[in-house]
Order: C-alpha cells, then structure tokens, then sequence
C-alpha cells in the first residue's frame, strides 16, 4: 500500500504546476457543453481535447525514452520498470475499458472537490491518485510512459500501443470523466439554477 504513495508524486507536480493533464479536462471543459450543446462548442471541446492529449502523450514518450536510452538507472531498476510495464500489457481490452472508467472518475471527482479543499488541495490530490494506483486501475497519460518505455526498448511493437492500449483506455478515462461524472455534477448544477429562477421568480412576483 505504502509503494503506491510513490504513483502520487506525478500528479501533485503536474496538478499544482498548473499543467493540464488530460483527465481533468473531462469534467470542467465539458459542463459548458452539456448547457449549450452547440456544434461550434463542441468543436471547440474536441480542439482542446486533442491539444492537451497530444502534448501529455509527447512528454510521456519523451520521458520513456529518456529512461531506456540514458545511463541513469541500474539495471535492477531497468528491471523493475520493465516488470511493471508488462504488468499493464497482461490485461485484456475490456478490462483496460472498464479500469480507465474508474480511473477517469477518481481524477474528476478530485478536479470536482477542489473548489472546496482551499489549503488541502494537496491531501485531495495524494488521497485520489493513491486510490487510482491501489485500485491497479489504467490511466491514458500514466499508463503511456509504461507502454511508450516498452515500444522504445523493442519488448512492444508501435501497433500495440495503440491497441490494446491506448484506445480501450482513453475511451474508459473519457467515459469515467465525462459521461458518468460530468452527467451527474451537471444535473445537480442545473438543479440548483432551476432553484435560483424559482426564487428569483419569485422575488419578482412579491415586488408587483
């Protein structure tokens, strides 16, 4: 369980460093859209998507190949990264789809419980992506610096990157993020504007 702590470190770098991470623009981006399902928004919306997921995807391969080629870590530790990277490869797509759900969810419900963490943003932070690595659970970004490290060393082909990787797990993050998550907080959003035009109606009505 302790080991786990180690996966957080990433997350509160990015997070707090103000850098976008591809899953915390599931639920944010994504509320203006479903109050104005616009062609022009949603356009916008997949511009943004493609942006931030091309841009982690090229840090992560630039980090994976910087761990195979440059002589900074033993061969014990070449080891254990090669261990852990296979580790993602044994499950089957489905089961990748199903644990990027999960994965997808936990980061948006921490990007969701931000606004009221104030100073403990960073136990929200460390406490939610503790759970995304104890639950062993598949994350597009993450996931990619193990899948990138074992194309670069020849264990993998490219194609399989892409599949059974990369497709099954970012359809999941989206899912988890945007269509469970994003659907819930926006009924409860347009539950509390249908109970602002109530009481402004009536304030309204008392004035007359």
């Amino acid at each position: 369980m302790l080991e786990n702590l180690g996966y957080t470190f990433g997350f509160v770098i990015v997070i707090l460093a103000r850098q976008q991470l591809f899953t915390e623009n599931t639920v944010t981006a994504v509320l203006p859209i479903m109050h104005k399902p616009t062609p022009g928004n949603i356009g916008l919306l997949l511009r943004l998507w493609g942006i931030v997921l091309a841009g982690n995807l090229i840090g992560t391969a630039i980090a994976a190949w910087a761990f195979d080629v440059m002589p900074v870590f033993d061969e014990p530790t070449r080891e254990a990264f090669l261990k852990i990277s296979l580790k993602v490869m044994q499950n089957p797509p489905l089961e990748m789809f199903a644990n990027a759900i999960i994965s997808g969810w936990l980061v948006a419900t921490m990007v969701w419980m931000f606004p009221a963490a104030g100073s403990a943003k960073i136990v929200v932070i460390i406490l939610m992506t503790w759970l995304i690595a104890l639950a062993d659970t598949t994350h597009i970004v993450v996931g990619s610096v193990e899948i990138f490290y074992l194309v670069f060393n020849g264990t993998l082909p490219w194609q399989e990157f892409i599949w059974p990787f990369a497709l099954p797990t970012l359809a999941g993050n989206i899912c988890g993020g945007t269509f469970i998550f994003a659907l819930l907080s926006h009924a409860q959003i347009r539950n509390d504007m249908s109970h602002e035009k109530k009481a402004r109606a009536a304030e309204e009505a008392k004035k007359r």
